[in-house]
């Protein structure tokens, strides 16, 4: 990895890093999150997930409208370290552990190939 991409990687951890741990607090069943990126054509191939527990948080996240809220922070964090992207919405994607399980048997490199 070139010393360039490298750097802007560590920018893209770290703020999803202090992202997470804010959504964390939240109490929506929020677990983790995790992003897929080509950078020879970023910022428009950065793909973040963010995984909660169940499908039915996933579910009540829009209905609760915490998706917006989450995409929010994500994109003020990512502001931050100097990364815009045009629509966050097209950048952020909400999956749960449970459809994980269910579809791909636990294997999250495998599922998030088809994010």
């Amino acid at each position: 990895m070139k010393k360039t991409i490298k750097k802007l990687d560590n920018n893209v951890v770290k703020a999803l890093t202090l992202a997470c741990e804010t959504a964390k607090d939240w109490e929506i069943g929020f677990q983790w999150l995790t992003h897929t990126a080509r950078y020879e054509q970023f910022p428009g191939s950065l793909m973040v997930t963010c995984v909660f527990e169940h499908d039915e948080d996933v579910r009540r996240l829009t209905i609760e409208e915490n998706d917006t809220k989450l995409r929010q922070l994500i994109q003020q964090h990512l502001l931050k370290v100097g990364i815009k992207v045009k629509d966050i919405c097209r950048h952020v994607c909400f999956d749960s552990e449970e459809s994980c399980e269910r579809e791909h048997s636990g294997d999250w490199q495998k599922r998030l190939i088809h994010c």
